[in-house]
């Protein structure tokens, strides 16, 4: 079986079928910036992109994800073109969004998927999208504002 993660191909000869993407991710691939917080799919530290979709990799099956595109926060700056850095990723450094950082990378993958499939989203669509995100620290202003900036910039990144 091939899992593609961040463009690099992992043969995996014999897995359990019960593995987590997210204990895969972070065991056998060594990525670490893709986190564990709740293991139910409700916080969104574990969130990653599956063929540019935002996934809860603590409730995806390896198997399932077998010749897909995986891409973690570590990834995320290769997919914007001509940057070292994703624009989300740009964004929330400008606006001060991390606290204690935990649910960043989650938050971050969350709010590349969201624009990917919408350039330009209003405040409402970023809430609730970002509404199965949790942040302890509660950044959320800072959040939807770095969103909005990173939009900003995409569009107009777009229109060029």
């Amino acid at each position: 079986m091939e899992i593609i993660i961040n463009g690099n191909t992992i043969i995996v000869q014999e897995i359990h079928r019960e593995v987590l993407l997210l204990d895969f991710i972070r065991d056998v691939a060594g990525l670490k910036g893709t986190k564990f917080g709740c293991g139910t799919g409700l916080c969104g530290a574990c969130t990653l992109h599956v063929d540019g979709a935002a996934e809860r990799s603590c409730q995806v099956f390896v198997n399932e994800v077998a010749g897909r595109r995986i891409t973690t926060i570590e990834g995320l700056a290769a997919t914007a073109p001509e940057a070292t850095l994703h624009p989300v990723q740009k964004s929330w450094i400008e606006n001060s969004v991390p606290q204690c950082g935990y649910c960043q990378a989650g938050q971050i993958m969350s709010a590349a998927a969201l624009l990917r499939r919408n350039s330009n989203p209003s405040g409402d669509e970023i809430d609730l999208e970002m509404s199965g995100n949790l942040c302890r620290c509660g950044t959320y202003q800072r959040i939807r504002q770095a969103i909005t900036e990173a939009a900003k910039e995409i569009s107009n990144a777009d229109n060029s």
